[in-house]
């Protein structure tokens, strides 16, 4: 443990021309965690411990932490310490596909609790968005979605009752919604427009997702629709922003068209 001490100590003075400490810190507490030293979801030594290693002040070591925290790299528990956070899961943007099935692509295990599940009337947001009347029945179901245990998003669905009347009969705590839909009802959903912006936890969804304020959650508005074009749910969702990187493919939509420069005549001055 002395060597191993002495080894970090010297490599952290070496590295330390032309950056400050604490950024010195980062990139040798960076190396423990890509090589494998320190594990996903294990606790690495408390502040006063890496000080001590590294002979270095406190605010230094919260310093280096509270950089590698906003990566995404580690995450701190007041009271507790700071763990190595696992790498974040690739979710597309580019296909409909249901949580449960996404997830489970990746060898994720998934669960949801149900907050609530209800009939509800639509009200004048719901009746635009699901284009329904007024007034008629809309299946809500809120759940918060768990993987390999954690929790990790807030969903709350909204289905026009009529397109799957007894829906609620299932628990849902175990089943996908779109299997259900597509097996059992013959409403597939085919497609879907939807919005994704970053935006600070409220208190609830902090509390809901085991997150410490202040928290960057990424936001979700979808609105999926059948074949035909009918809408068949209405989405507003939170997701762990540290748990989640979102990727898609882009393609140039309209080719570049040239530029062309041409040199503009010089007008020259009356009576030169």
């Amino acid at each position: 443990m002395l060597v191993s001490c002495f080894t970090m100590t010297t490599s952290l003075k070496k590295t330390l021309a032309g950056k400050p400490l604490y950024q010195a810190m980062v990139d040798s507490l960076l190396d423990r965690i890509q090589s494998g030293e320190w594990q996903p979801n294990q606790l690495i030594p408390s502040e006063s411990k890496l000080g001590a290693q590294y002979k270095v002040g406190r605010n230094t070591v919260r310093h280096a932490i509270e950089d590698l925290t906003a990566r995404g790299l580690l995450k701190t528990v007041q009271g507790v310490g700071s763990f190595v956070l696992g790498e974040r899961v690739s979710k597309t943007a580019e296909y409909l596909l249901g949580f449960t099935q996404e997830m489970q692509m990746q060898g994720k295990q998934v669960g949801s609790r149900i907050l609530e599940a209800k009939i509800i009337p639509a009200d004048p947001f719901l009746a635009r968005r699901l284009q329904i009347q007024l007034g008629a029945d809309v299946v809500f179901l809120s759940r918060v979605r768990f993987m390999d245990g954690e929790p990790t998003a807030i969903e709350r669905a909204y289905l026009p009752h009529e397109f799957c009347r007894g829906i609620l009969a299932h628990d849902f705590s175990q089943t996908s919604l779109y299997q259900v839909l597509a097996d059992e009802y013959a409403c597939r959903p085919d497609h879907a427009e939807q919005e994704i912006e970053a935006s600070l936890a409220t208190n609830q969804v902090a509390e809901l997702l085991g997150l410490k304020l202040p928290a960057v959650v990424f936001v979700f508005h979808r609105e999926t629709r059948l074949a035909d074009g009918r809408v068949i749910e209405y989405v507003d969702s939170e997701v762990r922003a540290d748990q989640f990187r979102f990727y898609t493919n882009l393609k140039l939509h309209v080719p570049v068209q040239e530029i062309g420069f041409r040199r503009l005549p010089i007008k020259t001055a009356v009576g030169a």
